[in-house]
């Protein structure tokens, strides 16, 4: 199931560099880094 998360993960990190500009951009990643870590964490979905 990581692997899923993982890939979810990196789908929307790739949209978000593709549709959102600026500074809002690092946010959003940092935000999806950090709920990919948080999922993993707990043992996965």
């Amino acid at each position: 199931m990581s692997i899923a998360v993982i890939v979810v993960a990196l789908l929307a990190i790739f949209l978000a560099f593709r549709f959102i500009t600026g500074v809002v951009k690092f946010a959003v990643i940092l935000l999806i880094l950090g709920a990919a870590f948080y999922f993993l964490s707990q043992g996965g979905i």
